[in-house]
């Protein structure tokens, strides 16, 4: 049994596992595109939204811890168990249904943003740590509506930052743009106009 959402998180996890595999201990404080976020701060937060995004599938409460710590011993393999626990949760048609009790969207919203998370963080942490990274195709395209759908309210809180000046969308890569909706430069690490999103 699968969904679109679990589909297109099967496609896009194992290319950021990938990513977070390849991070030397060495590199944990290096910066990130997030801005006061060094990589193991950005590991702390893609655990987090892993772990809660599992949850949010299942329609539970979850809480948001303000410093978390998962990067102890063995966190490469935890992180990938828990990523295919989130696809799996996201397998059942039922979780894509009615609105999130937690967070009062649509449940193929919240979904999406688990995917969006996965994905930009994916990206995040690879540029910092000098990875190549090439997601998913399906899954990037998927994504633009969303961004622009949650972007005044994103914006609004500092999820997101400005969107950042792009070439014309026909010359564009995909992920390029989605990254500029995000408040990203494709090209970190130059400097940004505006401040980069956590």
């Amino acid at each position: 049994m699968s969904t679109q959402t679990s589909d297109l998180l099967a496609v896009a996890a194992p290319r950021t596992i990938d990513v977070v595999r390849g991070i030397a201990d060495d590199q944990l404080y290096l910066p990130t595109p997030c801005r006061d976020y060094v990589v193991r701060d950005l590991l702390n937060h893609l655990f987090e939204v892993v772990l809660n995004f599992r949850e949010l599938a299942e329609k539970k409460p979850v809480a948001w811890t303000a410093n978390p710590d998962h990067v102890d011993d063995g966190w490469r393999d935890r992180f990938a168990v828990e990523t295919d626990r989130l696809v799996a949760a996201w397998s059942d048609p039922s979780t894509l249904e009615g609105d999130s009790p937690g967070m009062g969207v649509p449940q193929t919203v919240v979904g999406g943003m688990a995917l969006l998370d996965l994905i930009v963080h994916g990206w995040d942490l690879a540029v910092a740590t000098g990875q190549p990274y090439r997601p998913a195709p399906a899954a990037v395209a998927e994504l633009h509506a969303l961004v622009e759908q949650l972007g005044p309210n994103a914006r609004r809180v500092g999820i997101f930052a400005d969107p950042t000046s792009t070439p014309p969308a026909s010359t564009t890569p995909d992920l390029d743009r989605l990254l500029a909706q995000t408040g990203r430069a494709p090209t970190w690490p130059q400097p940004l106009p505006h401040p980069t999103p956590r």
